[in-house]
Parts: C-alpha cells; structure tokens; sequence
C-alpha cells in the first residue's frame, strides 16, 4: 500500500481573474471586473479569439474592452484608455492595503514554476527574475517575495525593513477582495446627471464621472436591498445614470476665455484666484448672452449625444428619462421644458393666423391682416408689440390703438390668476412672461426671464419624466429676475414631475414652494434615512418640542383652572388645553396640523405633489452649520436618501413596491 501522505495533491490549473487599471492623481490602483464581465473576458480569450482584435462590452456597456490590446475604453466620456490584465498571481506588502496583481508575464513564470513543485513535490524552490526579484515557494500555502535591496524605497534604512519580503497568492480566491457579480442587463430608466459650476464635485476634487459612478454604485446597493423581492422575480433591472460634463467645452481652447481671464488676473494670492476662475466664474458665464449660450448649446447637444449613444448600445430600450442637476446644472431646467408645441398637421402658421384674422374682422381692420402676416405675427407675438412698432409696419394711429387697446383688454384677462388691470401695469416683456406661464410655456425661459440674457433654447430629443434638483438655486434666479409667484396651475409642458432636494445647510439652495402657496408657512418635506428612520439627534430634538408642549400645556391648564377658581370667568385669551383632553390628544392634533399641512395642493409642477424635500443633516454637522455649509453643497452625489428617493419615484411610476429592509 502507498502512504496517502507521500502522494502530492494533483496539479490543478489557477483560475483567472480580469481586473483593470485605476488611477487618479498620483496613485495607481488594479480592481476587477465583475463575475459576469471577468468570464466573458476569459471566455473570449479561451475560445481562439486572443489572436483577434475581439471588443467586448464591460460595466453595463459603459465601457469596451479590446482584448487583444489589453486596454479599456469609456464609451460616453472622455478618458484615457486604462490597461487590462488576465491575472492569476498576486502580491501584498506590509504597507499595501489589497493585494495587486503581478503582470501577465512574470505570473506565467510564477505559474510553471508552482506547477514543476506540484508535481515533483519539490519544494523550498527558488526562482531568480530577470528584474532581480526572488520569489521561495515554501509550500502551496506560504510564497514569498524578496526585492533586491537596489529597487528599494531610499527612505527605508532599517536592515529588517530592507529584507521584509511581500506575501504572494495564487488565484483570486485565495485573496480577500469582494467581486461583485455584474450588473442587470435590463435598463428600467436613464437619467442623465448634469454638474454645477467647476471641473470638481465634492470636497475630494472628484470629476463628474467619478461621482455619478458613486452615485450608481449606491443606486445597485440600494435596489438590491430596498427592492429585493421584486429583483427576484424579475421586475426590477437597474438605473442607468449616465454625466453630462459642460465644463470643459466652456474652458476648452475653442473658447478662449480661459487664457481671456488669464491676461486680467492679478498676480497676488494666486490659489485662490485660480479657484475663482474655474468655478465661481461659471456663474457669471450663465449670465453673459456670449458664454450662457455655449452652456445651454454644450448641455443640450451632450445630452442628446448621449441619449442617441445609448439607444444605439441598448437599440430595445423604451422607457423613460429623467434629468438631475446640481447647482448651476439647473439649467437643464430650462432646456427640459422649452419644447415647442406642436401645431396640428397643415399650415403651421394657420392657426395663429386664423385667430388673429378673426380678432381684425371683428375690430373691421382685417385689411392689415396681410401686413402683419408678412412679417410672421401671431396672436402672442402681436401682444409683444408697442405703438411705435405697428407704425413701422405703416399702420395708421387709429387701427393701432384699436389693435393694442384689443390686445390689453380682451387677450390678457383672459389668463387665469391674473385680473386685466393688473396684466395691463405690466411691460411687454412682463406680460409676456405672465402669459407664457399659464399657457403651458416655461417660466424658467427665454430672455432669462426678466435678465439681459438673449439666447436661443436647443430642443431635446427626447421629453423628460422628471427633473430633480441638487441643491439648485432656482428659486433665487426666478426671484431676482422679477418672477413673484408661480401659478399654481402651471405646469411644464413635457416634464411632469420636479423635485427641488436640497440639504439644509447649504448655502446656495433655495426653495420653490412658497412662491406657489405663499399664504401657507410650509415646512418642507422631510427625506426618510435609507434605512428607514430618523437620524438619532432628530427623534431626540422632535422628542424634547414634544416634551416641552406637554409641559406647556400642562402648565396653561393649570392656569386656567386657578383663574377660574379665582375669577369664575371664562378666560378665552389664555391658548389652553380644553376640558376633557390631555397631552396625547393636543399631539395628535399637532400631528394631524403636519398631516394636513402635508396635503395641501402644491399646484401642478408636480402634479400636485410636494415639492421641496430637505435632507437630515448629520449629528456632527448641527454642531456649527457654517463649518459643514460647503460640505453641504457638495453632499449630493454621496447621499443615500437622494438615490433612494430619485429610485422611489422611478419605480413607483413603474408600480413596483418598495420595500423597507429589517433592521
């Protein structure tokens, strides 16, 4: 008989992994592909087809890896090819935090070295590299790494550290490193993410497409445990979040304005001059007439690109698109709803045409009718008109007062919300603007509204079912551009939901709602934490007001029934409990004044629906709201409760339920 314990175990071949190149500023890191996107790889290159240029989709076809070149490819964005490798072998120093992979070539050494050890059962063996490396294989499970002292860091000095060798791993399930299976195939919604002012989105520097990456990873996370029953049965796919970088187009060398400021910048504190001009600027390039059209152009001509990009990869994709901007990004807003309505087949000028020959045969002046046709007037652009401009088109003093006597009295009262003497108090510009709101024409349009900007609004290829908005200052722009109130019955004409999500410490988000419901004093609609409650320092500070009103309360009733004891009058002034109900049911009113708060009609730009959403701040963050406000501006793209809402309200127009994990 042979001894089981003589006999070698059998040599088996390592499994490979496919992982790819990151790097970002000074650091240079390796992170595999997913399960799925991995054993295409391996299944391309096993199959005969490593000796042809294969290009194989990666990452939910964001990216395309040519095989044969061993490099990766963005597909909507800019960005350098980043480098592939097949990997078996892996290495850690004391000082690494995840182990890397070795090159291709050195594992292939590696890999026929182990296999000679396996099956001769000769271990302890040694092999010499080339690059001066010495790799021991003790026994399967100790391999270690010895760098010449040559190749060493120069700040290392101590004997020990010199020969402290690297641990070495075969196959990627012998490392600790989480690989996640691959994403779901089927696309339920895009959305399109535009950024604010600046190339960097958050405190770190990151780019735009470093942060919506973020953004999708916790969207997965999120559909896996919010709405898991429905992954399983099938009903739920992903979110594809796609950026829409408008950055560099405004500060690129086609421009010019960057070597512009460059020449009129002042030499002193130099840093900070620096930063202003690659942000701050942003916001005042929106408010030239120049460079506010290079934005608006840029936005709308990369978002269609995009969108045609995307059908082109997923040619069966049918289902809607949203839009989210962060800060400056809202102009967005602006494109989104500017769609031209369509006018019925025929003549596309005969419907204007009509009701303007009706209004002069009614005033008898239908012999201008062919004057003003010429020129391309319609109803509204006729109301656009003064006095000095009918004249121009040779029309006598008395039809011209007839016309816009006509058009102040008969036209503009007809719009809802607003009484004629007020519409007729206004400019043309004004009037305009009234009137574009209620007949289901953007408020946040043409002119800037109000602003000395004039520029021509692109179309979009596609209409939007939502719009959400990161810590955006619309609300202010609408103000300082004279807009007061917003009429509740406006909506926009092909974007029917709008979320202004804002947290409350940051410094440049403003609110929507109380320039549509300005009578009511309306707290805004609290995000639920992704796991379902309130933040600890809240439920502590809603306990304390609840604590402080029973005690109020309390106290008044006591007052009350001395008074009346002393008096034997009704004391009306004092705001007291009444006879008969305790402090449960003064909360339950309180409660019942939130629920009723919360119901009240917010108009049409949401479909009736809330508007305002405000973020619970961080514990750490109550402390000084000034320390964290720029933080807070930049807390978006790493927020949690924001993915999980833009999810709650995608899929619940797909009506699938959401589910609240156990905690």
């Amino acid at each position: 008989m042979v001894d089981e314990e003589s006999v070698p175990d059998p040599y088996k071949d390592v499994q490979p992994h496919w992982y790819f190149c990151c790097r970002a500023d000074d650091s240079t890191s390796w992170l595999p592909f997913s399960r799925e996107d991995s054993d295409k790889l391996e299944n391309t290159y096993t199959t005969g087809k490593k000796q042809l240029e294969v290009v194989i989709a990666v990452d939910g076809e964001r990216y395309d890896v040519h095989v044969k070149e061993r490099k990766r490819y963005a597909v909507y964005w800019e960005q350098a090819p980043t480098e592939v490798r097949r990997c078996t072998w892996f290495y850690k120093g004391d000082k690494d935090t995840r182990f890397m992979p070795y090159p291709e070539d050195f594992s292939k050494m590696l890999e026929e070295a182990f296999k000679e050890a396996v099956t001769s059962d000769q271990w302890k063996k040694k092999i010499d590299f080339p690059t001066g490396e010495t790799v021991i294989i003790h026994n399967p499970k100790l391999i270690m790494q010895y760098q010449p002292i040559g190749l060493q860091d120069d700040w290392i000095s101590s004997p020990s550290e010199q020969t402290r060798p690297r641990t070495v791993k075969r196959g990627v399930d012998s490392i600790p490193i989480d690989i996640p299976d691959g994403e779901p195939d089927k696309v339920d919604h895009l959305v399109f993410m535009v950024h604010g002012i600046g190339p960097a989105c958050d405190l770190r520097f990151r780019s735009i497409i470093q942060c919506v990456n973020d953004f999708r990873s916790a969207s997965l996370s999120l559909l896996a445990s919010h709405y898991k029953r429905a992954q399983q049965d099938g009903l739920v796919g992903r979110v594809e979040f796609l950026p829409v970088n408008w950055h560099s187009a405004l500060h690129g060398d086609a421009t010019g304005v960057d070597e512009d400021i460059q020449r009129i910048t002042l030499p002193s504190i130099s840093r900070l001059r620096h930063f202003t001009n690659d942000t701050l600027l942003d916001l005042f390039f929106y408010n030239s007439p120049t460079y506010c059209q290079t934005i608006v152009d840029t936005v709308a001509s990369e978002i269609n690109r995009l969108y045609a990009l995307f059908k082109q990869r997923h040619p069966d994709f049918n289902r809607a698109v949203s839009l989210v901007g962060h800060s400056l990004g809202q102009q967005t807003i602006d494109i989104s709803c500017l769609f031209v309505l369509k006018v019925p087949s025929g003549d596309p000028s005969s419907l204007s045409s009509n009701t303007l020959e009706q209004i002069l045969t009614k005033l008898d002046l239908k012999q201008y009718l062919d004057i003003l046709k010429s020129e391309n007037l319609d109803l509204e652009s006729l109301s656009l008109c003064k006095d000095s401009d009918l004249k121009d088109l040779g029309i006598p003093l008395g039809p011209r007062k007839k016309i816009l006597n006509y058009i102040k009295r008969r036209w503009l009262p007809e719009i809802p919300g607003h009484d004629a003497d007020e519409l007729a108090g206004l400019s043309s510009e004004q009037s305009r603007f009234y009137r574009a709101s209620t007949i289901n024409k953007p408020i946040f349009l043409t002119k800037s509204s109000f602003s000395q900007v004039s520029i021509d609004y692109p179309q979009l290829a596609f209409q939007p079912q939502a719009f959400f908005a990161f810590g955006s200052p619309i609300g202010m722009f609408l103000t300082v551009r004279g807009l007061k109130r917003i009429d509740p019955n406006y909506t926009f004409p092909t974007c029917k939901s709008f979320y202004n999500i804002y947290h409350p410490y940051d410094p440049v988000a403003y609110r929507i709602e109380p320039m549509i419901v300005s009578e009511v004093d309306l707290e805004p609609m609290l995000i639920p934490h992704h796991k379902g409650r309130k933040r600890m320092h809240l439920e502590l500070k809603d306990s304390l007001t609840r604590m402080s009103m029973d005690l109020k309360n309390n106290v008044l009733g006591s007052l009350r029934t001395a008074w009346q004891s002393f008096a034997r009058i009704p004391v009306a002034a004092l705001p007291s409990v009444e006879e008969g109900e305790t402090s449960a049911d003064a909360e339950s009113s309180m409660n019942a004044e939130q629920t009723e708060n919360s119901e009240i009609k917010m108009g049409m730009l949401n479909g009736g629906r809330r508007i305002d959403y405000v973020l619970q701040e961080k514990p750490i963050e109550s402390f000084n709201e000034y320390l964290f406000a720029i933080q807070s501006h930049l807390c978006y793209w790493e927020s949690e409760d924001t993915a999980l809402l833009l999810l709650k309200e995608i899929y619940d127009k797909l009506g699938v339920a959401f589910e609240q994990p156990q905690q």
